[in-house]
């Protein structure tokens, strides 16, 4: 199976799966889980559960626990996406060409729809349909909790909003909040699928070598579309970085830099699945589409 359907057969998996996870059949409280279902139902490429399913698939573990943590993780993405998007954040108004969650709802039903993604999300990983070993599913959600939280995505957007203020352009600073903010959910997604197959160190540190390099190259990605493309083409709005004082990898490198730097960390990624056969295609493929992708 060729990358892009690989990637389109995991998302449309996902997208079922979410939409039993979040059914409003039984909701106590029914506009809270409206919300929720509309910050993460028909969102994105679901790159993250992708990654779940392939390092799943290539060490071995099976494919439908995969799906429930990929479901999991990408409850935690668009949580974060539903609070960037507030006014206290970014304050944006768009969010994949529609209005954002406090937009179409209000302020305060986008804070809880995100509270709501945050805590669903560990009620799946620790469900006994993710995993029958107790072991794995701890190891599961204290890996997710590191990943997410203070020392992970929630510390990286933190170090994000300082930066605003102080105007860096420290390229160490800035590869250690993309690190934070952006890397930690990719490792994740890579690591998910190691530990659910049980997978030995050596396997482990191959998928967190991978996910390093493409969770920066996807962040360099992202910059150099903020400038080449269009809201239109983005369905969110573009130059904010900029317009916020905060450096991005243009800055540093310049727009050619920055392309050359984003295809070195691809081809990094890639050396780093040299262990494994033809399996992993998909996820060399991966590396090169995110470096590539126009929107």
């Amino acid at each position: 199976m060729t990358f892009q359907a690989a990637l389109k057969k995991t998302a449309d998996e996902i997208e079922a799966l979410l939409d039993d996870l979040l059914s409003l059949d039984g909701a106590r409280a029914p506009r809270v889980t409206e919300a929720m279902r509309y910050s993460a139902l028909a969102q994105g490429k679901r790159l993250r559960p992708f990654f779940v399913a392939e390092s799943a698939r290539i060490l071995g573990a099976d494919h439908h626990q995969a799906l429930r943590v990929g479901a999991a993780l990408e409850c935690i993405h668009c949580y974060s996406l539903v609070h960037d998007d507030l006014p206290a954040m970014d304050d944006d108004d768009l969010r994949r060409g529609k209005p954002t969650c406090h937009i179409a709802f209000d302020e305060a039903t986008a804070i809880l729809a995100g509270d709501g993604l945050l805590t669903v999300a560990f009620e799946i990983i620790t469900d006994p349909a993710t995993h029958s070993d107790g072991v794995v599913r701890a190891e599961l959600a204290l890996e997710l909790a590191r990943a997410s939280g203070h020392n992970g995505m929630v510390g990286g957007q933190m170090l994000d909003l300082a930066a605003e203020e102080k105007h860096s352009h420290d390229l160490d600073e800035i590869i250690a909040i993309q690190s934070l903010k952006t890397g930690a959910l990719f490792r994740y997604s890579l690591e998910g699928g190691a530990i659910l197959a049980q997978a030995g160190a050596e396997d482990r540190e191959r998928m967190r070598t991978y996910a390093d390099r493409v969770g920066l190259a996807f962040q360099i990605a992202d910059d150099i579309l903020d400038v080449e493309s269009s809201p239109e083409q983005l369905g969110k709005a573009t130059q904010k970085d900029a317009e916020a004082g905060k450096a991005t990898f243009i800055d540093l490198f310049g727009l050619d830099g920055a392309k050359a730097r984003a295809s070195a960390l691809a081809d990094e990624a890639v050396g780093a699945l040299s262990s494994y056969d033809s399996k992993a295609d998909s996820l060399r493929e991966a590396a090169r589409f995110i470096v590539e992708r126009k929107n």
